[in-house]
């Protein structure tokens, strides 16, 4: 499937689109992810606040993508109903309280008598309850804008606030911790939640206030540019499909696209979850430095990986760089383990594993949006992103099981590295072109 020639005007057009509505998504989605993941520089000394061991701590953290999973497809349905501003907004106001509830967990064990472990995973779930179909959301809402060919630079450029929510929130974070543990009381990782909830809830103001449903509502727009995206949208829908239910769930394509984001979410979210408690184990002591370490990590990553995505859809070669993206990256988090007494050294594997991840789902994303349109791809891209966001739930659970068992995360990392590996080649062995496995199999829905 090549990209149409496009013209300069066209080209200006969808510049001005990407301008108006790609900073404000990533910064939505920079703000989600920081209440998603801030829990791993909680973990630093939440732990021991609450007597929590580290395998209760991975299912914590894990069974947030339980929710996410239950909730996903529901989710993103209504929002292609209902229309992306009133949802999108809905999503970040629940899961702003929620997140704020979690610098509770201690006093609501001793207000329902529940232990501490089972308030702070009923919170992560209702937490995963709450963001459920932001995501999926956002990459069905940039459907409504960009045809396909267009979408991998978007959503490489909204995947890059998962790692400046980090670069942002690392540093915020540590100084969060150092500056206000004691204040009023209250514990370090107490206030974390507590501050870094705040953004979510501002920010639903926001979506209310300068999102628009879709282009015929952009006032920003001139008629005839209004037009020109629309058109390119009927011309691209002629070639997709728009499935029942039934028959998208029981296309091959879209549970071969379900493991491959499975295996690499199984990797991501090791990092994500981990990365603070390694450089800790490191020798690294100070919450600030760690902050600051993290961050330059993630930015590097964030940088390399929207070059890369650039180069690929610029050559319009998008299965190669995913597959060999995830390969590497998967060696480079298995090899890190091998550095655990040497700060840089280890910092430098997990950087590359955390580009390769990123890299590998920001091409990604673009495959199942050449396969289908309408609801089909509302239900696709839910499907496939709370499926395979369990890796989220078993990639933290497992290593935590396993750093509990034998001492060491050094054999669970390289576990979750071999994850990502397998998801490199499934990627090279069957996904030809923009994920259509092939002519056949597009024209029948298989």
């Amino acid at each position: 499937m090549l990209s149409p020639p496009a013209d300069s005007a066209e080209e200006r057009v969808y510049a001005r689109v990407t301008r108006r509505l790609l900073p404000f998504l990533a910064a939505c989605y920079l703000v989600a992810y920081v209440d998603r993941v801030n829990v791993s520089f909680a973990k630093l000394h939440m732990l021991a606040d609450l007597g929590m061991s580290e395998a209760a701590y991975g299912f914590g953290a894990g069974v947030f993508f339980v929710g996410y999973f239950l909730f996903e497809l529901p989710s993103n349905l209504a929002l292609h109903r209902v229309g992306a501003r009133v949802w999108i907004a809905r999503i970040m106001v629940t899961w702003g309280l929620v997140s704020g509830c979690m610098a509770l967990t201690g006093t609501l064990a001793q207000l329902t008598g529940l232990g501490t472990d089972t308030v702070f995973y009923l919170l992560r779930f209702l937490l995963g309850i709450a963001e459920a179909g932001f995501f999926p959301g956002v990459l069905l809402y940039l459907n409504y804008w960009y045809p396909s060919h267009r979408q991998s630079r978007a959503v490489a450029w909204l995947l890059a606030a998962q790692p400046l929510a980090f670069v942002l929130g690392a540093p915020i974070s540590g100084a969060i911790m150092q500056r206000f543990g004691g204040v009023h009381g209250l514990y370090d990782w107490q206030w974390l939640f507590l501050l870094e909830a705040a953004p979510a809830l501002l920010f639903a103001i926001g979506v209310l206030l300068y999102l628009d449903d879709g282009i015929d509502d952009a006032a920003w727009l001139a008629h005839g540019e209004r037009r020109l995206l629309k058109e390119r949208l009927v011309l691209e829908a002629r070639t997709k499909h728009d499935h029942s239910l039934r028959m998208l769930f029981a296309m091959k394509a879209l549970w071969l696209f379900t493991a491959i984001y499975l295996l690499i979410v199984m990797g991501v979210y090791g990092i994500n979850f981990w990365l603070p408690s390694i450089i800790q184990k490191t020798g690294v002591r100070s919450v600030l430095s760690i902050g600051w370490i993290t961050a330059l990590s993630y930015l590097v990553s964030a940088v390399v990986a929207v070059l890369i995505s650039r180069r690929a859809e610029q050559r319009n070669e998008k299965r190669w760089h995913a597959a060999a993206a995830a390969a590497v990256g998967g060696a480079s988090l298995a090899l890190s383990a091998a550095f655990a007494d040497n700060t840089w050294l280890t910092v430098g594997c997990v950087t590359l594993a955390s580009t390769g991840g990123l890299v590998s789902m920001s091409l990604f994303w673009s495959f199942p949006g050449s396969l289908l349109v309408g609801a089909g791809v509302a239900a696709g891209l839910a499907a496939i992103n709370s499926v395979g966001n369990l890796g989220g739930f078993i990639g933290p659970y497992l290593l935590g099981g396993l750093t509990d068992s034998l001492g060491s995360t050094a054999v669970g990392i390289g576990v979750l590295g071999g994850f990502m590996v397998v998801a490199g080649g499934l990627i090279a062995a069957t996904c030809k072109d923009y994920g259509i496995l092939s002519a056949q199999s597009s024209q029948h829905g298989e």
